[in-house]
């Protein structure tokens, strides 16, 4: 949610690829399934898919923590894996992971990429351009960033307040045409 990466990319990240001091994550490859077993690492799915992503401080501790716990000998190291310390398999860990913590949480029906939607619209609404979402989420194109552009009853809100104080801003500086101050 706070990086709104893609699956294949959160799988192929390495522990060099995240950077704690100034909360970032460096997506320069994705994993890719083979049919019929095996996987193997790529490039992301676009050229606009290689880039630098920020992501809020509030997972830093969690994300430390789970860092910690891996191997700081091997820089090949994924930080996700699955319970043999192989590449994660979509299907399995739908499966096994996360539809019993989606279960357990209450939530029947949220999807993994439901995560990168959230994160996404979370940063729309908090006023990103729609080049800012682009850029955030690897896209080429304004046709999938402006699927996230949701507007909301709360942004609605927001943005009719931030028109309301420019305009008494400017009505406090205004002048009649006498000269003087309205």
């Amino acid at each position: 949610t706070f990086a709104s990466l893609r699956w294949a990319e959160l799988a192929a990240l390495r522990p060099c690829d995240i950077d704690l001091d100034t909360c970032t994550i460096r997506v320069v490859r994705q994993l890719i399934e083979q049919l019929g077993g095996g996987s193997a690492f790529g490039p992301p799915k676009s050229r606009a898919g290689r880039r630098t992503v920020p992501f809020a401080d509030i997972i830093k501790a969690e994300l430390a923590d789970h860092l910690a716990r891996l191997d700081p000998d091997d820089d090949q190291a994924l930080v996700f894996t699955s319970p043999m310390g192989a590449p994660l398999r979509h299907s399995n860990f739908y499966r096994r992971a996360w539809l019993p913590a989606v279960a357990k949480a209450g939530l029947p029906g949220i999807h993994f990429h439901d995560l990168r939607h959230a994160g996404n619209t979370l940063t729309a609404d908090a006023g990103a351009s729609l080049r800012e979402l682009m850029d955030r989420m690897g896209h080429s194109s304004t046709r999938a960033a402006l699927i996230y552009q949701h507007s909301s009853d709360e942004r609605q809100r927001k943005l009719a307040d931030a028109v309301g104080e420019v305009a008494r801003a400017a009505l406090l500086n205004a002048t009649t045409p006498s000269g003087t101050h309205v």
